[in-house]
């Protein structure tokens, strides 16, 4: 084999083939130091337990951290789920809740109709619930739910609570108008109950803006009648049967003329929060003209 001649200025180059071999005969040598020596146990541990302990510390820690988070967005999703459903049963809940208070409140307003019922025994009557009224705050007058199919007929007297409400002034197949004795154009013949001196009560919107209408006309030459006294339908009304309960004596005060008297009546019936009334079945008798 000759000499590996290398000419001045060339740079010294290791043939391939005897690069692989010098490589080859190294990892065979550091295979069989391996196999039959401990020379690079120590070194070899002391590099792993300063370079994969703590690489293998760090995907500990890791994988603690997403194995939590995962735990937290399963928990998450859960409370989610849970939140929905309860939301739900609020919801069932409150229209429930909502039911039980109306039908508590049409309860108690049955009752107050079957009270004024049994007070007026000796008429004959029938339910009927408002299901329209004109504008304004007041039931000055509406539409109820009963009409000539019903048997209801134009002048039938209407109540509600304790008292007077008015009385039917138009009739459809199946609806009813009426007109309330708070209106502008009503007029009621009453008395007072404990007296028997008669006036006229007369309807008022603007009054009853403060909770009373008014009465005229009252003859009490015995200054008899006081703050507080019942007034009810008289019996010469034309339209209204008698002793229905109109409301209460507020004010009273002696006309110019100081022949009658005039003042304010409290309704006995509540105009705001009418719902259910109770009309009459049965017609005021009139002499035929």
């Amino acid at each position: 084999m000759s000499p590996i001649v290398r000419k001045k200025g060339e740079k010294f180059t290791l043939p391939g083939k005897y690069l692989l071999f010098i490589l080859t005969i190294l990892c065979t040598a550091m295979v069989l130091l391996t196999f039959n020596t401990k020379i690079f146990s120590g070194p070899l541990s002391a590099a792993a337990g300063y370079i994969v302990v703590p690489f293998e510390e760090g995907i500990s820690v890791v994988g603690s951290w997403l194995a939590g988070r995962s735990e937290e967005l399963v928990q998450i999703r859960e409370l989610i789920a849970r939140n929905e459903e309860l939301k739900k049963q609020v919801d069932e809940l409150t229209i429930e809740n909502t039911r039980l208070q109306q039908d508590r409140y049409e309860l108690t307003n049955l009752r107050e109709l079957y009270q004024l019922d049994a007070q007026y025994d000796e008429y004959e009557k029938t339910g009927a619930r408002i299901i329209a009224r004109d504008s304004g705050n007041w039931f000055h007058a509406f539409v109820i739910n009963k009409g000539a199919m019903d048997g209801i007929a134009v002048d039938m007297n209407v109540m509600a609570e304790s008292g007077l409400v008015g009385r039917i002034v138009d009739v459809g197949p199946n609806w009813a108008k009426v007109k309330s004795i708070i209106a502008d154009d009503s007029n009621v013949s009453a008395m007072v109950l404990s007296s028997a001196d008669r006036m006229i009560v007369s309807g008022n919107l603007k009054l009853y803006a403060s909770g009373v209408i008014e009465f005229s006309q009252l003859v009490d030459s015995a200054d008899v009648v006081v703050e507080g006294d019942k007034v009810v339908t008289s019996d010469i009304s034309d339209k209204y049967l008698p002793g229905i309960l109109i409301g209460y004596i507020n004010t009273i005060s002696p006309d110019a003329n100081n022949l009658t008297k005039s003042g304010h009546i409290t309704p006995a019936v509540d105009f705001e929060h009418l719902e259910e009334v109770l009309v009459i079945m049965q017609l005021k008798q009139t002499i035929p003209e």
